[in-house]
Order: C-alpha cells, then structure tokens, then sequence
C-alpha cells in the first residue's frame, strides 16, 4: 500500500513518515505539509476525536494524500513499539518519526516550583521520546531516508526560574534524542550515518487561532506552526550526516 503523493519527487515522495501527538496545532500543521509533499502520514494521539479532526483536515486538503489516524499510548512502550511494527508491515518502510508531544506547566518563582509538574512533564516530553525512539530505531534504520525529528525549546538551553520543571524535561529530552543520533552515527560507520536525529528549537509557537483570540498580542520570537512544518519538512532535503546529532534553531541562541 503506498501513498499518492503530488507527484513532486522530493525527498519525502513515497515516504512513510509517522507523527507523534499530531492532533495540536503544530501536529495539524506537519500532517498537512508532510501529505503536501507526498509523504503516507501516519498520526497518533491520544485525543481520538482531535485526531480524527486533524487526519481529516490533512485528507481533504490534500486529495489522493494517504493519511491515517491512530489512537496510541505513547507512555507504553509496547504500545509503541505496536505501533511502529504496525506501521512499516503496512505501508512496507517506515521513514520519520515527528515528535510534536507537548505540555507546560510552570509557577511563579523557583521556590513555588510544584513537584506535581515535574511528575506530568516527565511523562509528557521524556517518557513519550524514550518510547518511540526506542520503537522506530530499527525501522529507521532500515529506511534509507530515515528521521527522527524532536521539537524542542530554548528555555531548555537557559532555564528560567519558573519554569524550572519544564526546562529541565526538555533538555532531558534533547539529550536523549542527541543519544539516538550517536547511536545512528555509530550504525553508519565509516560512511556516515543513512537516518538522522535532529532537534528543532523553537521560542515558543504561534497559530491563527491563538492571534485571534490575542489581536494586540506581538508574540515576538515565537514560530508560526506552518513555518514550524516546513522546518521539520525541509530535515529530509538535507544530507543524514548534515543534520544528525544537530540541534537546529529556529530562534536566536538565548
């Protein structure tokens, strides 16, 4: 079974690329670029009805675009790897994970710093990287196009006293995921990795929906989600050696 794409014939045509909590509105965003350029999107969340939402929206923008929806628990990791294994029998490759699983949570001051927060974000942006890094490896290695993409932010690079807990689960993330780049290098030997791990950085994101809602709102520095899709696009224009192990940022370094 294979997707139809535009018929483009870029790097993403025919490609198989999964995306991890792909119902917001980053993960609307990718689904509908990643279908755009010919890619079979694969979607997951844990909201069945916002993804349906978002599987349908990709579908119908994009007709002949293969895009489908699956309800996954990614704190599972056998749920996971179910996922991944399912994926690459059905479609026969799988070529991309897009980790877009998000959350925030965050205090006043340091010292106001809810332990609580910790326990949910080191579920939602560490745990969640952990399992479907360790469950598209082999498969990514497999492709010849393979990659794996994590959004990450620049508050993980320098931590701000509120935000203590979140900081600290995204440069965990970062971290792993720099792991699995080292991994895919040592995979490719002498010629260099074939599938790449690259962390997009990122300020903050911004949408159509949160600029209507805050009209006066400047949102300086912030990433617009379609810019954001592009981005994460544009890591299979570029070389696996280029890009693997790489954080790229979309905003100034702090």
């Amino acid at each position: 079974m294979n997707g139809k794409g535009n018929g483009n014939g870029g790097p993403l045509e025919g490609a198989v690329v999964a995306v991890a909590g792909a119902a917001g509105a980053a993960g609307r965003a990718a689904l509908l670029r990643l279908a755009e350029a010919g890619a079979t999107v694969v979607a997951s969340d844990a909201d069945p009805a916002r993804l349906a939402e978002a599987v349908d929206a990709a579908r119908y923008a994009h007709g002949g675009a293969t895009v489908i929806g699956d309800t996954v628990d990614l704190l599972d990791l056998g749920a996971a790897r179910e996922w991944a294994d399912k994926t690459e029998k059905e479609f026969g490759r799988v070529d991309g994970l897009v980790h877009l699983v998000g959350g925030w949570r965050g205090s006043a001051t340091f010292a106001e710093t809810d332990l609580a927060d910790w326990t949910l974000l080191e579920k939602l942006l560490i745990r969640t990287v952990q399992h479907t890094s360790l469950a598209f490896h082999d498969g990514l290695l497999r492709s010849d196009r393979g990659r794996y993409v994590l959004v990450s932010a620049a508050g993980a690079s320098k931590p701000t006293a509120g935000n203590a807990a979140y900081a600290a689960s995204k440069a965990a993330a970062e971290a792993w995921t720099l792991a699995l780049g080292d991994a895919f290098r040592k995979a490719g030997g002498e010629e260099g990795p074939k599938a790449a791990a690259t962390i997009l950085i990122v300020k903050a994101l911004v949408h159509d929906a949160m600029r209507a809602e805050r009209p006066n709102a400047k949102f300086a520095g912030f990433t617009d989600v379609k810019d954001l899709a592009d981005e994460i696009a544009g890591v299979w224009d570029k070389p696996a050696p280029e890009v693997n192990g790489q954080r790229l940022w979309l905003t100034p370094k702090p």
